[in-house]
């Protein structure tokens, strides 16, 4: 590998370890200034808006200048986010800032790989991305989880300065400061990405004239009668992923009695069971197997409504590895055959674009569901129930979607599975 792949390494995993350890700073942070369960729930779909509002224009953002600056800028943008965690200025706002500075991070950190390396160290590079990612979604929230632990508080309690203490007064909002620096240390190696030689693309002078192309690319993936069940399927997936890290606090707390530092370390096992399905299904699964896993889909809404059953730890955290691992083994075949729609239909940059919209829709969705339910007065052990139930009946609907276009379109199912199958005719 090229010598900036490990800047760009460093730098995508100190950015992601903040962005995973803020999410449960921020719980903290709501729970210990009074606020309604609600809108710790809401965190979730609030750091998605932009994600969803910008979708047309951050690629294209991306590509106007050297990958390295924007990812620099993304990263000023998270650090104004934090310190206005510490500000008069509702926290739900202020991640949402956060969001933004992630929505705009996307593209570059993919854009950069194929502009630095050659497409034969691209599988590997992307899987150097993952890896990292589960890992510092694992180390993120178990690090979140300590800086806001009752230890912690206690020891600055004994140590902290009354100066300090007078503004900073609880763990949460010195946590904060810490992950500005974390964010700081990021941007420090953004800095260092190397300059590629891939030419920049100006915006348009009017920022409109994108939504139309981007538009046109939504309309034509979901027309393709592979491409529709892969994106479906996938969006489904991270919309139950992103809201799976509060669903599990919320459901730790409820069940177990946990903390907020007890409950992120049961995040971290769904990583870990994640992580382990992505691995198996990398091995076992070709693409054109993809849909063959989609019963997985069903079975994942339906764990989630057995989680209100269980109030012991040692039977939980099996339960977490082992509804990680179904969503680990069921993304992986079914985001690449997205990836390799996406390309054979509009090019891999725009099938990014659109892919990411799709799934942080879906995220939004869920969780503005999920924080309204709890709103509304239904209680964690209720609304999770109707999050699972909702997620296991759509992905039977998507199911049976499938097996109606292998009856109404054989032929050119079975022409898309060969080139699916076949080296020589992607692209």
């Amino acid at each position: 590998m090229k010598r900036g792949f490990y800047t760009i390494m460093t730098a995508q995993f100190c950015s992601s370890l903040a962005d995973n350890a803020l999410f449960v700073v921020a719980v903290e942070l709501l729970r210990g200034r009074g606020a309604p369960e609600w809108q710790a729930a809401a965190l979730v779909p609030m750091f998605a808006l932009f994600y969803v509002l910008l979708a047309p224009w951050v690629g294209a953002f991306a590509d106007s200048r050297p990958k390295g600056q924007v990812m620099f800028i993304s990263n000023a943008i998270k650090v104004v986010g934090c310190v206005l965690m510490l500000t008069p200025v509702h926290p739900l706002l202020a991640y949402s800032l956060v969001g933004l500075g992630a929505a705009a991070y996307s593209p570059a950190k993919y854009g950069i790989l194929t502009e630095l390396l050659p497409p034969s160290q691209l599988v590997k590079a992307n899987g150097w991305i993952e890896g990292l990612t589960i890992a510092s979604i694992i180390l993120g929230v178990v690090l979140g989880g300590q800086l806001v632990s009752p230890a912690v508080a206690a020891w600055l309690a004994a140590h902290e300065a009354a100066w300090l203490r007078a503004w900073l007064p609880t763990a949460a909002e010195l946590a904060i400061v810490g992950l500005v620096a974390v964010y700081g240390l990021a941007a420090a190696f953004n800095l260092r990405i190397p300059r590629t030689t891939a030419p920049l693309r100006h915006l348009p002078p009017n920022p409109l004239a994108l939504l139309p192309d981007f538009w046109r690319c939504n309309l034509r993936l979901w027309r393709d009668h592979l491409g529709q069940i892969s994106l479906a399927t996938t969006t489904l997936f991270w919309g139950v992923s992103g809201n799976l890290r509060y669903i599990v606090l919320a459901w730790a707390a409820a069940a177990l009695g946990y903390n907020t530092t007890q409950a992120s370390s049961l995040v971290g096992v769904v990583a870990v069971g994640t992580a382990v399905g992505a691995v198996v299904a990398s091995v076992r699964m070709r693409i054109d197997q993809a849909p063959r896993v989609m019963p997985l889909g069903v079975a994942m809404g339906l764990l989630v409504v057995l989680m209100v059953l269980i109030r012991d730890v040692w039977v939980a955290a099996p339960f977490l590895v082992l509804l990680g691992a179904l969503g680990g083994f069921l993304v992986v075949p079914m985001n690449a055959l997205l990836q390799h729609r996406g390309h054979n239909l509009m090019g891999a940059g725009r099938s990014i674009a659109v892919q990411n919209f799709n799934e942080q829709a879906c995220i939004l969705g869920l969780g503005f569901l999920y924080s309204a339910a709890t709103g509304a007065g239904l209680s964690a052990f209720g609304a999770i129930t109707a999050f699972g139930l909702l997620v296991a009946a759509v992905m039977v609907l998507i199911t049976l979607w499938h097996r109606r276009n292998l009856r109404r379109h054989p032929h050119e199912l079975a022409r898309l599975f060969e080139i699916a199958r076949r080296d020589d005719l992607h692209g």
